[in-house]
This record gives structure tokens, sequence and C-alpha cells, in this order.
């Protein structure tokens, strides 16, 4: 073996010409594949490493035995490009010609051996070393780059694909993306009936989101979430009847970070604090609270959505006005709309969430809206929801925040030390308009643009926590992270239906009472969070009369109460306030300017033809003075 980066491959002889018809040593020392070797774990922030390595070895310096060159096995290279091609995406790299598992790589029938059995058995014998022998799922608790985050997911969706799925929603300003897994027992469909069961029936199953790093420099919810992606998955397969039953019953989507470049700059500039040459300690502590904080554009996320909680506030004392599914007016598409933002937004209109939760970091509470203040001249003002009336009962927003609050280790305990705000006696929830006002925020749009209800998650005063805390803050907040999940189940939910059967897409759902509505998805289903009580419910549609029902929800209900509706048609539509608005219209005006409609970048060059722009990786190779690797570019 005369190759220095193939030394620890699992035999000791190769041959020239090798699999890539390369005659000898110094051709294949000097050639663009090794050279790629060599450069890959720098390239992808050692994702895959050594996998990658040793795969291209057994191309570029294949095994000699007795004489005979052998080629290495099928399955080995499908494992490695399943688990690793996302990488190569991520920098815009096209997974290289000579990993190709169908041209290079041959099936054991055909002799192949397995390049890497010794690093797989080396794996075995760590594994089980800390482990304590019992079935248990294994976490590594340490700090992961954008790469190795994608890695994970794509790994962990890939091991459990009968309920999980990774997808993206969009991407950010630098082009990374906004990667989401969802875990269900149908993952990618949103499904009124169930066929875990043996019959076919309607489960009405409700969606849930978690979000974090949504400030780049905020970044323990985006390890929480990739650990409780791993969790969710090992647990299910080991057969936890708890996991198994969230996953079940629940859709959840798992949106780890939504500012993944402002995590880069966040993540370096921890590492320059690091450096034992930097003099200048103090002045990373403090830029450690704002570098990263803002996405690409320097714009701050949690400022650039859609301020509606302003027209609900000018418009909530006339008669006919909802406080639900508030248009985006025209003029913010005016002013500038993060990648991020947008694709967020997009991301809420297309699937019917009922709960969320941003995760954050700088303080230790959990903030329920309404975020901006209902008098612009105070800026620490009580601005309840709809949904926080005066009576107990109602108050939604409340119950859901100490869900989350009262299963964190140490959030409610008054005793807790804070990061500088006082919650004396609020047991670890506040008002966010009570604590400082901002408009523009992602809870404020959730409810008034949606029928989702979300939550601000602050986990605590470091937001760049020391590596070792990761393990302690995930056993604080799994048991929370779990019970916020479960809480979805909490109220009603059920179906709105005509007399055939069909089911009747927007229809409204109203409690008296509650000035907020929700409205039905595509096939009719809902769900309404609520709080023990009695409440009337109603259900009305265009074209259809108004049916109404008393329900009550017992203190001790485990899940959702199922409330049906069948609305007959009526010939004449009746006079309801809701459907008089002029602005409900407008609710489909999404983009209307098109901003995102159109694509970035110029259009494929054709074959053989010089691209006028490379990626930034081509300097590796163009500096080399080699022979240009054109099948690295995508789309060549």
């Amino acid at each position: 073996m005369v190759l220095s980066y193939c030394q620890d491959v699992p035999y000791k002889q190769t041959m020239f010409p090798n699999l890539v018809g390369q005659q000898s040593r110094p051709e294949a020392e000097l050639s663009a594949e090794y050279l790629l070797l060599s450069v890959l774990h720098g390239l992808l922030n050692g994702e895959c490493s050594p996998e990658l390595r040793l795969l291209g070895c057994s191309v570029l310096a294949p095994q000699c035995q007795a004489g005979v060159l052998r080629k290495p096995c099928h399955s080995s290279c499908e494992a490695v490009r399943r688990s690793c091609a996302h990488a190569f995406e991520a920098i815009g790299m096209a997974w290289p010609y000579f990993l190709d598992c169908d041209r290079f790589f041959v099936s054991t029938e055909e002799g192949c051996y397995d390049p890497l059995a010794e690093l797989r058995a080396r794996q075995d014998v760590a594994f089980a070393n800390i482990s304590d022998g019992g079935q248990s799922t294994v976490l590594q608790f340490t700090y992961h780059s954008n790469a190795q985050m994608f890695s994970i997911l794509k790994k962990t969706a890939a091991k459990c694909p009968q309920i999980s799925r990774t997808y993206s929603i969009g991407r950010s300003v630098e082009g990374k993306d906004l990667l989401v897994i969802e875990f269900s027992n149908n993952p990618g469909q949103h499904d009124l009936y169930s066929y875990f069961f043996f019959l076919h029936c309607p489960l009405v199953e409700p969606e849930v989101k978690f979000i974090g790093n949504m400030h780049g420099n905020e970044v323990l919810g985006r390890q929480l979430l990739v650990y409780l992606a791993q969790y969710l998955c090992s647990e299910y397969l080991l057969g936890n009847e708890r996991i198994q039953t969230i996953i079940n019953s629940t859709r959840i989507h798992l949106l780890p970070s939504m500012n993944p470049d402002g995590y880069e700059i966040a993540a370096s500039e921890v590492a320059d604090s690091n450096d034992p040459e930097n003099t200048n300690q103090e002045g990373h502590l403090y830029n450690g609270w704002t570098s990263g904080r803002a996405n690409a554009q320097n714009l701050d996320l949690n400022r650039n959505f859609p301020d509606l909680t302003s027209v609900y506030y000018n418009r909530r004392r006339f008669k006919r006005f909802r406080s639900d599914h508030i248009p985006i007016p025209d003029s913010y598409w005016m002013s500038k709309v993060a990648p991020e933002t947008y694709a967020v937004m997009k991301w809420i209109r297309s699937i019917p969430f009922v709960l969320s939760a941003s995760l954050h970091g700088g303080e230790l509470v959990i903030s329920y809206p309404f975020d901006f203040s209902r008098h612009p001249l105070e800026e620490k003002m009580f601005s309840p929801t709809p949904d926080e009336q005066v009576r107990t009962q109602m108050r939604v927003f409340k119950q859901l925040a100490r869900t989350y609050a009262d299963a964190h280790a140490t959030m409610s305990s008054n005793d807790t030390q804070r990061c500088g705000a006082s919650f004396a006696n609020n047991g670890g929830i506040v008002n966010g308009a009570l604590w400082y006002s901002f408009a523009g925020g992602m809870s404020d749009f959730n409810y008034l643009h949606s029928n989702c209800l979300e939550l601000t998650v602050e986990l605590g005063c470091d937001k760049f926590p020391a590596e070792e805390e990761l393990y302690p803050e995930w056993l604080r907040n799994k048991e929370a992270l779990l019970s916020f999940m479960e809480s979805v189940h909490r109220g009603i939910k059920g179906t709105v239906k005509d007399t055939d059967g069909n089911g009747i897409k927007g229809a409204i759902i109203s409690v008296k009472g509650i000035r907020h509505d929700v409205t039905t998805a595509d096939d009719g289903d809902y769900w309404r969070l609520l709080n023990s009580g009695v409440y009337i419910v109603s259900a009305v549609a265009p074209g259809y009369s108004r049916v109404a029902k008393r329900i009550r929800l017992p203190a001790r209900m485990q899940r959702t109460g199922r409330v049906d509706f069948v609305l007959k048609r009526v010939l004449v539509e009746p006079d309801l306030d809701y459907f008089s608005i002029p602005e409900l219209e407008n609710y489909e005006r999404f983009d209307p300017f098109n901003q995102f409609g159109q694509q970035d970048g110029a259009e494929p060059a054709e074959p053989n033809e010089e691209r006028s722009e490379k990626p930034w990786w081509w300097a590796y190779f163009s500096q080399m003075g080699i022979s240009t690797p054109t099948w690295l570019l995508r789309n060549y």
C-alpha cells in the first residue's frame, strides 16, 4: 500500500492500473480524485470521515489478492451514499464519479470485499463500551456543524423510514437548506384516516412543530431538537410505548435551525474565544450576545414577520372583525423579507399546525402571546390574546406555558436564579408584551394568521453553553419537550361534513366567549385547544347552516374530545359577520409581487462549456495546476 491517505485500509497490497485506469502511484497521487480524498475532511467539516476516504481508496488503491485485483462491494458504496450524499449537496458539489456504485462496485456473488469492515468493527466495540448492555438510546452530546446536523437528520430518517422523513422548506440567504425532520405513522401525509390500526377509522391527527436556532447565536434549542429526533426514532424502535403513542397519534415536525448562516458566525466566534492567543476575551463575551443573532442580511428573523398584531389592535373594536386568519398587508412585501422568514410563513400556510414552540436562549422562562403591547407607548404591558379571557378555564396559552415550565427540571421554581429579568412568583412563565414589547414576531404571526398557537421557550441564560452542559440540559428539557407535544391533544377535535359525507374545507369553528376561531383543513378536519370546562361550540361555512353544540371537557380528561358536525346546505347564505369582511378575500394574496417566484442563479452551462463562476471549493483544485475536475460541478 503506497498511497499515504490509504494506509489504514483493511489490506496490505494494491496494484496498478487501478479501477479508474491510473497506471502508477505518481499518476494516482497527482490526480484530482486523490486530491479530493485528501481535502474531503475539511470540505465537509468532518462529515462522513473516514467512510468516504476508505471507500475512495478501495477504487484508487484496490485490493490485490493472489495477484488478482478485487473490487469493493456495491452494498458498502450504497450505504455510504445514502448517508453522505446530502453533505455534497450542502456545498454544491456533485457526487464524485469514481464513487459511482454501479460502475466501480460489484455484488457479493462476484467476490467483493467490504472496505469498511474494520471501521464498523471498531465502532461496534466503542458502542459496546458506552452501553450498559441494556436497550437504550445512546446520544452523542457534542455540537454539530451544519453539515453534521444535516447528516444526523438524514441518517435518523434512514434508520426509521417507516415513521420519519426529512424535507426542506427553503434555503437561507447563503443557500443552506432549512431542513425539517418529520415523525408520523404515515410520514409525508396529512391524513384524516389512520392506517396504523386494523380498522380504517378517522383519527384526526394534529400537527406540531418545533423551531430552533431562529437567532443563530442561541444554539441550545438547535441541539435539543437534533437529540429529540434521534431519541424519538430510537425509542420508537425499542418499543417505548409512550413514544409510540405520541408518534402514532401526532404528526411532529422539527426544524433544528431556522438560521444556519447565523449559527456559523456564532460558532466561529466561540471558536475564536477558545484561542489562547486571543487577548480580548471580554470582547468575545460581549459579542456572544450579538454575533450571529441575525441572518446573513443582518435581519433579526423574530422582527421580520408581518405585524398583524397592530392590525388586530386597530380593528378589534369593530363588531365585524375576526382575530384569526388576518391577511398579510401588501405593504409588508415592500420591506425586506428574509428568505428564512418567507420559507417559514409558507410552511405555516401549507400545513394545518395546531401547536408550536420556538426555542431561544438568554433567559429561563416561557413567553406567550401577544409579544407586541396593546398600547404603543407602553413597552411592558400585559397584552393577552382572545384565548386569555378573565375566566381561568379559557387561559389556554397560560396552561400550555405551565405544561412546559412545570415539566422542566428548574424553570418553574421561584428559587431558580434568573438571568437579569424578574419573574418572581410567576413560576417561569410570562406574557411576552409584559416582559418587553416588539412587533413582527413569529408567535403573534402564528396566532393571527393561522390556527397555530405558539410559545417562545427561553432555555437558559447562556446562549452558547459549554459542550459539557449539553447533556444536563437535555435531561432538564426532555420531559418538557415530550409533555408539550402531548398537550396538543388537549381540547376538542373532529370533522365538519355535509349531508353527503364530504368534508368541508374552510368551515369556521367558534367557541362562545372566545373571539378567535379556527378553520377546517382540506378534509374538513379541525382541532381546537381548550382547557377543561363547559363550552358552546359552533360550526358554519358559506352556503351551509350553522350547527351549535354544548360540550363539557372534564378536568382529568387525558385525550382530545371528539366533536363532529354535519352541516346542511341552505338556499340563501346566512348573514354572518365572518363572511362580510372584505379583507378575508385577501388572505390568499401571498407574495403578490412575486418577489420569491424567480429562481436565482444562471442557467446551467452547456456541456464542455466553462462556467463564468465556480463554487468556493474550486480553488482547492485550480491552485494545484491539475486537470480541472468538471465532474464535481453539479448539472455539468
